[in-house]
């Protein structure tokens, strides 16, 4: 299963642009932080990672403030011409 759930930071937002259906599609970097566990030790995680939204998620996400805190629901996918796997943001709240 291909399923994401992660809280971070809106750090950047490409401007809204169309696919060639029509629907609305924004770019994004969110930035996430937290502590975790490995091997019995704690660790601090930090995460830089690339998203997209479509439809009414694209178009809502795209009022939000840079820097804003949300909890993030998806799946990873890589672009056709692509080396890096992009999260597909599918719902999104306040965290």
């Amino acid at each position: 299963m291909n399923h994401i759930v992660l809280t971070a930071c809106i750090a950047e937002v490409k401007p809204l642009r169309y696919t060639p259906a029509g629907v609305p599609a924004l770019d994004l970097r969110l930035e996430h932080e937290s502590d975790a566990s490995e091997a019995g030790q704690a660790r601090q995680v930090k995460a830089a990672i690339k998203a997209v939204a479509l439809g009414a998620v694209a178009e809502s996400i795209g009022q939000q403030a840079i820097g804003s805190l949300w909890r993030f629901t998806g799946f990873l996918a890589t672009p056709r011409n692509g080396k890096h796997v992009v999260l597909h943001i599918q719902e999104y709240q306040q965290d």
